[in-house]
């Protein structure tokens, strides 16, 4: 029993990915993918806004800037389709009247969207780690500082002593105020 009577744990664990999101999670992690999601969330978007509108329920795939960001991605079309979108010979992707996008679908996508940063950034990261560790020079100044370090390790304690102790007194510029005439007494 846990804390005053309440369960171990009240976290809940999150299922498994649901199917929309593990297709567009296997669309390949490069920078290019982000617009490929960019535009397949437009697309979404104005279905969800506009769900009659014929216009926004087929996708011409040869389109240029479909092809380019869609049809030559792989994995994209799989993603639309997983989604609820048929394809229509090789050159559409149709919406079926029946089917209508909500914006669950186009939180997936943003869900997707920040998880490819993350992945990218990290990438990143790892990459500029491993320049790091391969730049010659520096590992050249940190052998060469490891080597100093040993050394002043080896030699002790260094100790030297203060100018301000062999002056003594008040030093040869300080002036007292007895020397100006104060503090003498003769109130």
């Amino acid at each position: 029993m846990g804390y005053a009577g309440y369960a171990p744990s009240t976290v809940q664990m999150k299922d498994a990915l649901p199917p929309l999101e593990q297709a567009l999670r296997a669309l390949p992690i490069t920078p290019a993918t982000t617009a490929t999601l960019e535009l397949i969330e437009k697309l979404v978007r104005n279905t969800v806004q506009a769900p009659t509108e014929e216009k926004f329920r087929k996708v011409r795939l040869t389109n240029a800037k479909i092809a380019e960001a869609i049809t030559n991605v792989p994995g994209a079309v799989d993603a639309m389709v997983e989604m609820g979108w048929q394809r229509e010979g090789e050159e559409n992707l149709v919406l079926p009247q029946g089917k209508k996008l909500v914006f669950e679908d186009v939180k997936a996508i943003l869900n997707t969207q920040d998880w490819f940063k993350k992945e990218i950034e990290k990438e990143h990261k790892r990459k500029m780690a491993e320049r790091k560790e391969q730049d010659p020079e520096k590992l050249a100044l940190r052998k060469q500082l490891e080597l100093d370090a040993k050394e002043r390790a080896a030699a002790g304690p260094v100790t030297q002593s203060s100018k301000a102790r062999k002056i003594g007194g008040n030093g040869p510029n300080m002036m007292t105020p007895t020397d100006l005439g104060m503090n003498q007494g003769g109130g």
